[in-house]
């Protein structure tokens, strides 16, 4: 199983939205090295909803529900089935991410512009920790 964050502009779409809707096709990718992300996910992974723009911090849990799959608009696209998970009892933001040496190797952290990134187990757990989960 791996684990994955997943970022999104809460205004374009939200971790509340998921949690209300129970289950989303994550769309929208178009970066090559996001996309090869997306390729690789599996049914099970492991994700983190990340919001973008004021907030900057990690929200939410999700699970990969499919395997990648063809963008059904564009087939060049990949997406994935996700379902909703928990909220993280405290957001963690970026900035208290950025003062952890395990995760300062974070993809999260070294290519803020990717918006599918890969976690180590490591940096999972510790997420996790500092989200008080």
């Amino acid at each position: 199983m791996a684990h994955w964050i997943l970022k999104t502009e809460p205004s374009a779409y939200s971790f509340d939205r998921l949690v209300r809707e129970r289950t989303a096709r994550w769309d929208g990718v178009t970066n090559p090295a996001a996309l090869k992300n997306i390729r690789a996910m599996q049914r099970g992974d492991e994700l983190m909803i990340y919001h973008t723009g004021d907030e900057k911090a990690v929200v939410g849990l999700a699970t990969v529900a499919s395997a990648s799959y063809p963008d059904p608009r564009d087939a060049r696209l990949a997406v994935v089935d996700i379902v909703a998970g928990k909220a993280l009892p405290r957001p963690v933001t970026l900035a208290e991410i950025r003062k952890e040496a395990v995760l300062r190797d974070l993809a999260l952290v070294r290519m803020p512009r990717l918006s599918v990134v890969p976690a180590t187990d490591a940096q999972w757990r510790k997420l996790l920790q500092m989200s008080r989960a």
